[in-house]
């Protein structure tokens, strides 16, 4: 008897944190600092229109004499981030994500953000399967 594939729901991190395309880089790299986070989805009034990450803010910090309190978070995302529903199948939804590889999956619900599945939530969620799936 085979068991089921469980969704993300299962595994994703609820309410994470947002920030909105007007506020400052520095803000968000605070936000990202303070909350030891590494993926910020972007919001356009209530609507997901980017992902920024720690990389982002660190490849713009290498370019020199920026200033992060002034750059918007416009500036810095990565727009359409991979947004998945939380009745998503977790193996099609990691899957994906290491296929195109894609840091995080933002997790949307009748177009609102309700949580996040990073590569942190999927390693969790690989060494929670393995311990109760897998072992014998």
């Amino acid at each position: 008897m085979s068991k089921s594939i469980p969704t993300i729901q299962k595994y994703m991190t609820l309410m994470p944190h947002a920030i909105n395309t007007e506020e400052s880089v520095g803000r968000a790299s605070g936000i990202m600092r303070d909350n030891r986070i590494r993926h910020l989805p972007v919001m356009h009034g209530s609507r997901l229109i980017g992902i920024l990450t720690d990389r982002d803010i660190k490849l713009i910090e290498s370019v020199g004499e920026v200033d992060l309190e002034t750059m918007t978070v416009d500036y810095a995302m990565s727009v359409s981030p991979y947004a998945v529903s939380p009745e998503a199948p977790l193996d099609e939804v990691v899957q994906e994500m290491a296929n195109k590889k894609y840091g995080c999956a933002v997790i949307v619900q009748e177009g609102a953000v309700i949580g996040i599945l990073t590569m942190v939530d999927a390693c969790q969620a690989l060494a929670d399967l393995l311990h109760t799936r897998l072992a014998k």
